[in-house]
């Protein structure tokens, strides 16, 4: 059994969620701490310009 804890960021209400309330679609993760899904914007725009960056 999984006991270890998991978070979310839901795209929908700008929040941090700890139980999946709402819908996948809705959201970024799982992460492992609070603070990992607080950062889930900017952990996406970096991935994004990382990846930007290696198809120039």
């Amino acid at each position: 059994m999984d006991t270890e804890q998991h978070w979310w960021y839901c795209l929908k209400h700008h929040t941090v969620e700890s139980d999946t309330v709402c819908p996948a679609k809705d959201r970024l993760g799982p992460y492992p701490t609070r603070e990992a899904a607080e950062r889930a914007l900017e952990t996406v725009r970096k991935r994004n310009e990382d990846w930007d960056a290696q198809e120039s």
